[in-house]
């Protein structure tokens, strides 16, 4: 990774938090879904990342979203466990040639259907987590798995409108 491409993910990650924290703290559709945009942050840095750097840097995004959201970790314990499981969804979903070392898991380099398969289950897990926390338990698992559907669903929608409005294209989608 070059110096003009960490200083990309660097504002980028930065530009990201900033629109969690200021425009979509407040945004609840029918409140059970969330905006949870930060995410993409994670979900787009290279594939070739280190586990420890991926989990660091996931923390300390958590750890920025709770201290303006007052949320006592809850961000920052589900966001990890989104990193944690990210290298072995990789793996999971990796095409038989692999992943090139440069790689981004971007909409524009590897398409629409893989990213939703790539997005989509590492975002449930996350809101899972998340809702999980925020509920003390699993006693209203109805309720958790309905507010975890309906934001992964939003979050993803999200993700892919940030990509297509501001992010290039190499490949077709």
């Amino acid at each position: 990774m070059n110096i003009r491409s960490l200083i990309s993910y660097v504002l980028s990650l930065l530009a990201l938090l900033l629109i969690q924290i200021f425009f979509l703290k407040n945004l609840a559709l029918f409140g059970q879904a969330f905006a949870f945009l930060y995410l993409l942050g994670i979900l787009l840095l290279p594939i070739s990342i280190r586990p420890i750097p991926l989990l660091l840097i996931a923390f300390g995004m958590g750890f920025v979203v709770d201290v303006f959201y007052e949320t006592i970790g809850i961000h920052m314990a589900a966001a990890t466990l989104l990193a944690f499981f990210r290298p072995l969804w990789l793996k999971v979903i990796s095409p038989t040639g692999g992943y090139d070392d440069l790689q981004a898991p971007t909409l524009g380099e590897m398409g629409l259907g893989w990213f939703l398969s790539y997005a989509f289950p590492l975002v449930f897990v996350f809101s899972m987590a998340f809702f999980g926390i925020d509920q003390w338990g699993f006693g209203s698992f109805f309720s958790i798995l309905t507010k975890s559907l309906f934001s992964s669903i939003f979050t993803c929608l999200l993700a892919i409108l940030v990509q297509l409005l501001f992010f290039k294209r190499r490949r077709g989608i």
